[in-house]
């Protein structure tokens, strides 16, 4: 199996600063007052991002397809843990068995709380198609996006060691997979996704490092 690779892999800084960004905007989310070091904090980040704005390419688009010489900014691969390198996306540990089955386990921050210590259902979704996506890109078969269905069956706590299953099957030009999250047994949520199988040879282009 060929992993499906589309994009190029982030940079250790980028996994280093999402990682605490995702880790202080859940103790920020926790605090009681005002507090002085928060407003440190915040001039400091306000410094770097206009710092780091004459860093990079003006141009937001990605150098991919029709743009691929242009003078936009690299796109990093998200078919596999794209919250490594991105706090918006949850992480999550997996190990995909082979094509038809991948298992994982995941913990949600407080960054990502809906209801009063739950999880939010829209970030449930997003975590659902990244895990499948990452499976599909893992065993080298994947494409775009058809449907996906997310049914909450229980809400899913924050801050607790959950445990995740993918079944998948292809049949028809199309992959199918189902997802069940659990916590100690209990099923929390379940997740359909379906894609259209794709053709490595017709990927468009994407523009590596500058």
């Amino acid at each position: 199996m060929e992993p499906w690779v589309f994009g190029e892999a982030a940079l250790p800084e980028q996994e280093r600063f999402a990682w605490e960004v995702r880790e202080l905007c859940a103790l920020v989310l926790r605090l009681e007052r005002a507090d002085p070091l928060l407003d440190d904090v915040t001039r400091a980040l306000r410094r770097a991002r206009h710092g780091l704005e004459h860093r990079v390419p003006a141009d937001p688009a990605p150098r991919v397809g029709a743009r691929a010489d242009g003078a936009g900014r690299v796109y990093l691969d998200h078919g596999r843990d794209a919250g490594d390198f991105n706090p918006m996306f949850p992480t999550y540990r997996i190990s995909v068995a082979g094509p038809e089955h991948a298992t994982g386990t995941v913990r949600f921050p407080l960054c990502y709380e809906g209801p009063p210590g739950c999880v939010h259902g829209g970030f449930l979704a997003v975590f659902a198609d990244c895990v499948v996506q990452h499976h599909n890109c893992e065993v080298g078969q994947t494409g775009k996006t058809r449907g996906m269905e997310v049914r909450y069956r229980r809400p899913v706590p924050l801050e607790t060691d959950l445990d995740f299953a993918v079944a998948r099957t292809v049949a028809a030009g199309s992959v199918h997979s189902e997802l069940r999250l659990t916590s100690a047994g209990e099923l929390l949520c379940t997740a359909s996704a379906s894609a259209v199988c794709g053709d490595r040879a017709n990927l468009p282009a994407v523009s590596p490092r500058r």
